[in-house]
């Protein structure tokens, strides 16, 4: 670990760091050698599983543990233990923990939602789930239809030993694909919101691109379930759909109006240990951190042992995600450069020599990079890059904003950290047995999936 240490410290010096203002404190536009932790973060993800699985289950908080400090000691050293203080307290106050009230709000009220009977379990049954799933996205969000409708795809197809495929098709589609139709339904639409988008713009513009990636690939999935599912044991007979922890629905209610109130309430700025967030956000967060409570008192026992709930997925997501949030703000602070950053040769790409924005640029630069970085400050930089202005992005440079959209939301799905729900999917996928690929597996399968839909939509949707 002193090498690590050393060799960091040395990298950031010799790259440099040049004044900005961040987290409220005076920091640095950091130089490419800041990335480290976060690259070998994303590493010890990919790699660790696959080298030693046993270890990495039982100290992946340890590794993540690690290589956040990898960036705050060097932090401290070069700028003072204040700085390395105040840009860690940002990054877990303004980031970290209003994602994961929202996670767990939806882990809790979801996992208390027992869907039972229904045609599931079948082929034509798995493809009309994960199209329930496509449109529930868009109204209840990604993170909360998968949260909900995992545990019933599951249970319904236990008695076959061929799943994987399931939870793949599950997270390309109803975890990251059908959430491009509302501000409800991804992260960066609803940032798009509260910069000004049209509550009913992605509806009005994104739908055509969801039908065109979403109709060929259930229409892949059905057959490939048709073939995986010959010589299995039978599904269970079809009974009638019941569902069961009413509560928890509404619960999940409370979680949507949450989201959408804080759009639209600003009652003003708190500072909490010196960091300043506005009061909806911060009451947000005690609000969904009361849902998840009130619903894990509340739900019958029976309930979650129908949907064989465990603690150990949230834990895993939780431990994995404060690392990320914490080690990836340096890369995007990379990104808020801009053009006068050390990654300027890379934004350069996205404009056309006349200096305009390229639409088919921004699908594939955002949209790559999303699929490694958080895609809400993603879509932020480029929302930014594109001139920040609402009007003439959903006027005159819809095909600006409809690509940059396009890219945010749907190459989400090709790795477990492209959305928030990938990674709580593959672990509740993994506790209930299923040999999950690992980080370099689900990249191929997914990426032979969605690749090749990619090309058909910048050739037909992206001017």
């Amino acid at each position: 670990m002193r090498r690590i240490f050393v060799g960091s410290l040395v990298a950031m010096a010799l790259f440099g760091v040049r004044p900005c203002l961040a987290a409220g404190v005076h920091l640095g536009v950091p130089g490419l050698a800041w990335g480290l932790p976060f690259v070998g973060l994303l590493t010890s993800i990919a790699v660790v599983p696959l080298l030693a699985p046993r270890l990495w289950h039982r100290r992946m908080g340890v590794a993540a543990g690690l290589w956040t400090l990898v960036l705050i000691v060097p932090q401290a050293i070069l700028g003072g233990a204040g700085v390395a203080a105040a840009a860690t307290w940002h990054a877990v106050l303004i980031e970290y923990l209003p994602f994961v009230a929202l996670l767990l709000a939806l882990f809790t009220a979801g996992g208390g939602i027992l869907l039972e009977g229904g045609p599931w379990g079948t082929p034509a049954g798995n493809t009309l789930l994960l199209a329930l799933g496509i449109v529930l996205a868009g109204v209840m969000g990604t993170t909360g239809v998968s949260m909900v409708l995992i545990h019933p795809l599951l249970r319904s197809n236990a008695h076959r030993r061929k799943r994987v495929h399931l939870v793949i098709f599950f997270i390309i589609l109803c975890a990251n694909a059908g959430g491009i139709t509302s501000p409800l339904g991804d992260p960066p639409l609803y940032i798009g919101f509260l910069r000004g988008v049209p509550f009913a713009w992605p509806l009005v513009h994104l739908v055509v691109p969801l039908l065109v990636l979403a109709i060929p690939l259930l229409a892949v999935f059905f057959c490939v379930d048709s073939v995986l599912s010959r010589g299995e044991p039978r599904p269970a007979r079809s009974n009638r759909i019941r569902l069961r922890g009413w509560g928890n629905v509404a619960l999940v209610g409370v979680v949507v109006g949450c989201v959408l109130a804080q759009g639209v309430w600003h009652p003003g700025i708190w500072h909490v240990f010196g960091q300043a967030i506005e009061i909806e956000r911060l009451l947000g967060m005690l609000l969904l951190f009361g849902v998840a409570g009130v619903s894990w008192v509340a739900t019958p026992s029976e309930i979650r042992r129908g949907n064989l709930f465990s603690w150990e997925p949230m834990a895993e997501v939780g431990k994995l995600f404060a690392a990320i949030f914490i080690t990836i703000g340096p890369v995007l602070l990379m990104l808020s450069a801009g053009r006068d950053g050390p990654l300027a040769a890379l934004l350069d790409l996205t404009v056309d020599p006349a200096g305009h924005p390229h639409p088919r640029a921004y699908f594939w630069m955002a949209g790559g990079l999303a699929a490694v970085l958080d895609n809400a400050p993603t879509y932020l930089v480029f929302f930014e890059l594109a001139g920040d202005d609402a009007a003439r992005l959903t006027g005159e440079m819809a095909p600006v904003l409809r690509a940059l959209s396009m890219g945010a939301v749907f190459f989400g799905g090709l790795t477990y950290i492209g959305n928030a729900p990938n990674m709580m999917v593959r672990s509740i996928a993994a506790h209930r047995g299923i040999r999950m690929p690992s980080f370099f597996g689900y990249f191929a399968w997914a990426s032979l999936l969605l690749v090749p839909m990619f090309f058909v939509l910048a050739y037909l949707l992206v001017d």
